[in-house]
């Protein structure tokens, strides 16, 4: 289960085993490991977050218990939806095992996001939570855990792309014995090539990594300028990853195809869901309003204001009217009149 990958351009040279300790017998494989550390750190950042979107931690904590489990479940079905072989033993059969060993590597991003808005729109009806703001919160953790879930695929020599010359190639006898396998490479001249590093693949894993570090790096400094409705920041990631993961898909060599067309199934949906985000963030920046609650800068909060500076009026709940500082005055009188104090 040791791979040898280096990056001959770079030179760089990595020993990678996929298992990352044994516990009572049982291999704990290092793909799995990077995708819970991807979980919580997004999880510990969306709950930093949360109040800043008027968002309520332990709501979104309950949340966590509900859509998770959801978001794994998609992640897989998508790809063995589009992927059946992967439910086959050696003999041939259908095994339930192999369907659901999402250990081993087989989790379609797309199917896990699929889930995961599904799965919310669902649940914040349920609770009575704003869906727009929870998806606001909810992306940064999607970009977390997408940009470091991917190095699990780098760890199991995956979701690379096809051959190149750049500098930052990536080459292993692993990879060159899938590419002659799958028919990528036209000669033994080739596969000798990518052997010894002349040739190597797109290390599209990294390239899905970087995208999504910048789009979580424009995605924070947009919530530091504060949002302008809700859910900009939940469309800005659709349309981010989209465009980015269809240039992407285009490279790989081990993309899912809807149904036996020649079409990859997530390029497709990485164009399609960047246009319906386009739509919905031109419909929403239009007609949706001003983000409730205003947005307030996290360098702000605690602090004092200004001399002159009016103190923001108390927030009502949706459907609910604060009164006025002259009907207020007005109560007070009231009060006063009944315990014998003088009126106007």
């Amino acid at each position: 289960m040791t791979n040898t990958v280096f990056f001959p351009g770079l030179g760089l040279e990595f020993e990678l085993n996929r298992v990352a300790f044994t516990v009572f017998g049982h291999n704990i494989y290092w793909y799995g490991v990077i995708i819970a550390a991807g979980f919580l750190l997004a999880v510990i950042y969306g709950l930093h977050i949360a109040p800043r979107f008027g968002m309520d931690p332990d709501k979104i904590t309950d949340a966590i218990f509900v859509v998770v489990p959801m978001a794994i479940i998609g992640a897989r079905l998508y790809y063995v939806i589009f992927n059946p072989a992967v439910c086959l033993g050696a003999d041939g059969s259908f095994s339930l095992l192999r369907m659901i060993a999402f250990w081993d590597g087989g989790l379609a991003i797309y199917g896990g996001v699929i889930a995961t808005v599904v799965t919310a729109v669902i649940y914040c009806r349920v609770r009575k939570i704003d869906f727009w703001s929870g998806m606001d919160v909810t992306v940064y953790g999607l970009l977390i855990g997408q940009l470091i879930g991917r190095w699990g695929n780098f760890v199991n020599v995956e979701a690379y792309g096809g051959l190149t010359k750049l500098p930052w190639r990536m080459c292993s006898s692993s990879i060159a014995n899938e590419l002659w396998r799958d028919g990528f490479l036209e000669s033994e001249q080739m596969y000798q090539s990518v052997l010894d590093g002349t040739l190597g693949v797109h290390p599209t894993f990294l390239y899905e990594s970087l995208w999504n570090l910048l789009g979580l790096a424009l995605l924070i400094l947009l919530m530091k300028r504060g949002r302008k409705f809700n859910g900009q920041m939940f469309l800005s990631y659709v349309i981010w990853y989209g465009l980015g993961r269809a240039a992407i898909e285009g490279l790989r060599t081990d993309s899912l195809y809807f149904f036996g067309t020649p079409i990859r199934s997530s390029q497709m949906l990485g164009i399609l869901s960047a246009a319906v985000g386009i739509g919905l963030y031109v419909v929403r920046r239009r007609t949706a309003g001003p983000a409730l609650p205003p947005f307030r800068a996290a360098d702000g909060e605690g602090e004092e204001r200004k001399t002159g500076e009016s103190a923001p009026a108390e927030e009502a709940a949706p459907g609910e009217m604060i009164p006025t500082q002259p009907v207020l005055q007005e109560e007070e009188r009231k009060e006063e009149n009944k315990d014998g104090g003088d009126t106007d």
